[in-house]
């Protein structure tokens, strides 16, 4: 057929060529070729006539393509034209989905009609120029998106019907412009349309009975239409599992929407679980499928139903699903025991529900212990736990009927326990009615007997703390009969045992105590504070001691008891003498008369000694003490002041404190003693100011030792210690100015003066290199190595090793000068400067034995060594010298013989000038 110039705005223009370009809106005029057979194919950027496509092998004819092969090329183009329609009648509009058997009633028609792919392709890309021209001609939002799922329904169905071929044969991204991402967004959404209408029939049965309408067979065919729809593994899996999740998420709303009635009949929660046993079915089934060994050839997705990502997938809805799972529980529960069944059951719909152990866990435990407590109810009542000969076997055996913790069935007997407690003590008190319910409770439920001892602490000590706490706040004042009354009621009412009494009472009587201890920290004087302190001894001893007694029930008469002598059990013999010699403390030992005159002393039992740390009471104490001693102040007018004295009954006070503040003896002794220290300390400084201990001094220190009452062994620890502070402190200043030297540091080692904490390491390692340095100094030639290497360092205790490098470090640098010292000296004409200076180097030398010294001027070695010799020095001395200044024996020989000359020469030469 000759090519012909067709207008693309006629009904049926060429239908197997390109036509408009989809991003051009305006109409135009096309030259096409039309094929002479349906093998030719067509170029859509040329106006010219393609090149000849390769020969094709003849291909054998049947049925209705005999007849289309016949039919002249106009008749032809007539029954393309007519196909084209049958496709575009095929694909639902835009509005619609695919119901999946477009693809083979389009294969099928390509088919009969013979058409080959290359054409037929032509033909879908023509249909899909003319929905593209749709899509442009309309005016509103609504129809193009109709337009454009018409579209990607024609790209997914085109490419399942040319299969492979299909990224060569339908050139959508060039002719259309679109994307790879937007073909493959076409046919995943359209694969996954039609998957899902098919999932749509699958598992209805499950809102109808307890078996859904999903087997093998039906699997197989899903994933066979997986296949065939083009749809991944991964979607495939993600669209069953949301279908099988909407199907049980009707079931959970249909049976939320019967539990949550307002007109439920006991009789609807029987469907409750009849709608979740349904799931649980489902769940099996699929678990089942799961676990199949052909699953290859089932359906992505199986397995265990999951409510993530769905509409129960929440906190607000997990509480309602919390609610179908107290019901599937109670119904469980309902007749008294839970069956083994049911409990595999509740475990499954913990895992569909997705509910965590925690959450499950309370809420068995809430179920399961209402019931517990009802089927217990019931056997006491019948008498039946009464009469069974092991008890714990009984309870046991109910424990694991409902499957339920014996530790918290533990706390639930306890719990009953405490309950019937506080039914009993609703009076007041505890009747031997009420005792022997009790025990008969106990026994029933096996409750320890350390758990009914704190069921009591807890329950009859409240009331007991109450009626404690509103004695006390009574005041000194109202602590009278009717008080006491109710006190010893309570105390033996409640059957308390006087510990847990006392306990509770001193918790409330503890804070009643800090409360007078805070007033007194706050005080702005010592005045003031011990006001508060005495307070407090009032309170303790009119209110507290009135207390402890009647808890005890004790008699209310006057004890004539010292209250210190069992205070003082941890101190020595020793100490115990200092009770004797201080004054303070043989004061707070008052005489029987006293004792009578102030009445019974306060209880000791409640006292501060866990509340407060000890340097707190010991300030405490101390406060109170430095009243007893300075008096009251009182101010006068004009400014002025006086002291009242107090008498011995303020020490009778500060015994009472002592007790109350938890104090030992030994504690308050160190307190007493501490204050005589301080006083006898202040006026021992005064007298040795100078640090001399002399005899006039010394009997003065007696006697205020004597006035003070305290022992001669902390007195002269005092003493020592101001004099050696003193003593310290000259002998180190004599180290640091060098007026200190080893016969003194001797001398005062000898006298007892511990010179090690007197002066410290640096100022001995100084007195030590000081000393070492008069030596190399003293022009006398001698050094001993055991005075300077042993004795002198452990009389100055320092580092032997470190002394010896010291010396070495010295002897080395003093050598040398020792040398340019003489020569200078020699110049000088100083012949006794010179022979010391030699001394000097000898004994350096001895400390570290030299090479032979070089000088330049070798005529002033030999005078050297003559002016040495005329001084008559050891043998010894004259040869070290000799070979020190290098000096051989002729040479020393003749020095000798010549001395006598040239010294006299000297002389003469001196006396000339």
């Amino acid at each position: 057929m000759n090519p012909s110039t067709l207008n693309p705005s006629q009904t049926h223009p060429s239908i197997l060529l390109p036509s408009l370009s989809p991003l051009r809106t305006q109409r135009r005029r096309f030259r096409v070729s039309l094929p002479r057979c349906s093998s030719d194919t067509n170029n859509p950027t040329s106006s010219s006539s393609p090149p000849p496509p390769p020969k094709r092998p003849v291909k054998e004819l049947n049925g209705i393509e005999i007849l289309v092969d016949k039919l002249p090329a106009p008749a032809r183009l007539a029954t393309s034209a007519v196909w084209c329609e049958y496709v575009f009648s095929v694909i639902p509009p835009g509005g619609e989905d695919l119901k999946g058997d477009e693809v083979d009633r389009i294969v099928n028609f390509k088919n009969s009609l013979g058409l080959d792919d290359p054409d037929a392709a032509a033909v879908h890309m023509e249909i899909g120029r003319k929905l593209f021209r749709q899509r442009l001609e309309v005016g509103d939002r609504e129809a193009d998106v109709e337009q454009r799922r018409a579209f990607q329904k024609l790209i997914y169905v085109s490419n399942i019907v040319f299969g492979d071929a299909s990224s060569f044969l339908l050139p959508w991204k060039r002719v259309f412009k679109v994307t790879e991402s937007q073909v493959e967004v076409a046919i995943r959404d359209n694969a996954q349309r039609l998957y899902v209408s098919k999932l749509k029939s699958v598992g209805r049965g499950l809102t109808d009975s307890f078996l859904p309408d999903i087997d093998l067979g039906t699997l197989v065919t899903l994933r066979e239409t997986q296949r065939l729809c083009r749809l991944s593994d991964e979607l495939a899996g993600n669209l069953f599992r949301e279908h099988v999740r909407k199907l049980v998420e009707e079931n959970i709303s249909v049976a939320l929407g019967i539990l949550k009635s307002r007109t439920r009949a006991a009789t609807e929660v029987t469907q409750v679980v009849e709608e979740l046993d349904k799931v649980l079915a489902f769940n099996d089934l699929l678990i089942s499928f799961k676990n199949h060994s052909d699953i290859d050839r089932l359906a992505r997705g199986v397995g265990p139903v999951s409510l993530v990502g769905g509409e129960y997938d929440g906190d607000r809805k997990m509480e309602d699903l919390k609610l179908l799972y107290r019901a599937y529980l109670s119904d469980a529960l309902s007749y008294g025991r839970l069956e083994d069944n049911k409990l595999a059951a509740l475990n499954k719909l913990k895992n569909v529900f997705g509910l965590g152990n925690r959450e499950s866990e309370a809420i068995s435990l809430d179920v399961t212990s209402k019931v517990y407590r009802k089927r217990l109810g019931q056997t006491v009542s019948s008498g039946e736990l009464e009469m069974a000969d092991s008890k714990a076997a009984f309870l046991q055996n109910l424990c694991e009927e409902l499957h339920f913790d014996p530790q918290k069935a533990s706390e639930l007997h306890e719990e009953i326990y405490r309950q019937k407690l506080q039914q009993c003590v609703a009076d007041g008190e505890l009747n031997d009615a009420d005792v022997a319910a009790l025990l008969k409770l106990r026994v029933m439920l096996c409750v320890p007997q350390q758990t009914v001892e704190a069921a009591h602490a807890d329950i009859c000590g409240s009331l007991f703390e109450k009626i404690v706490k509103d004695a006390i706040g009574s005041g000194v004042d109202g602590y009278d009969a009717e008080v006491k009354k109710s006190v010893r009621k309570a105390a033996h009412g409640l059957r308390l045992t006087k510990e847990t009494a006392l306990s509770i009472a001193s918790k409330a009587v503890r804070k009643v105590f800090i409360i007078y201890i805070k007033r007194a920290r706050s005080a702005k004087n010592n005045n003031e504070s011990a006001k508060e302190l005495k307070r407090l001894i009032a309170f303790n001893t009119l209110v507290v001691t009135e207390l402890v007694e009647d808890i005890k029930g004790e008699s209310a008469d006057v004890s004539t008891e010292e209250p210190v002598k069992e205070d003082i059990t941890d101190i020595t013999e020793t100490e115990e003498g200092d009770w004797e010699s201080l004054q303070s403390l043989r004061k707070i030992r008052p005489d029987k008369e006293l004792i009578e005159k102030m009445g019974k002393p306060g209880q000791t039992e409640i006292t501060l000694k866990d509340d407060l740390p000890e340097r707190e009471r010991t300030d405490l104490y101390k406060t109170f003490l430095n009243y007893c001693l300075t008096g009251y102040v009182v101010n006068i007018p004009f400014g002025a002041q006086i002291t009242k004295k107090k008498d011995d009954t303020e020490y009778l006070y500060l015994n009472q404190l002592g007790g109350i503040l938890g104090l030992t003896g030994k504690e308050i002794m160190d307190v007493h003693r501490g204050l005589a220290e301080q006083a006898f300390r202040q006026q021992a400084e005064v007298l040795l100011a100078d640090g001399q201990l002399t005899k006039a001094r010394v009997e003065q220190l007696g006697k205020l030792q004597t006035e003070i009452g305290l022992s001669q062994e902390y007195a002269q620890k005092i003493i020592k210690n101001i004099t050696t502070t003193k003593m310290a402190a000259a002998i180190e200043t004599a180290v640091t100015q060098g007026r200190l030297n080893m016969k003194q540091i001797r001398e005062l080692k000898e006298s007892n003066v511990d010179l090690d904490s007197m002066v410290s390491v640096s100022l001995r390692e100084m007195l030590f290199k000081k000393t070492i340095g008069d030596i190399f100094s003293s022009g006398t030639g001698e050094f001993d190595a055991e005075e300077v290497y042993e004795t002198i360092p452990l009389d100055l205790n320092i580092n032997k090793e470190k002394a010896r490098g010291v010396v070495r470090d010295l002897a080395q640098s003093r050598l040398s000068n020792s040398l340019i010292q003489a020569v200078a000296l020699l110049r000088q004409r100083n012949h006794k400067g010179v022979v010391s200076s030699l001394n000097n180097l000898l004994a350096c030398d001895k400390a570290v034995p030299s090479q032979t010294l070089s000088w330049e001027v070798s005529e002033e070695l030999s005078d050297l060594y003559t002016i040495y010799l005329k001084s008559d020095p050891s043998p010894e001395k004259l040869n070290r010298l000799q070979y020190l200044l290098g000096i051989n024996d002729s040479t020393a020989a003749a020095l000798r013989e010549s001395g006598d000359r040239l010294l006299n020469t000297a002389e003469e030469e001196k006396f000339v000038f």
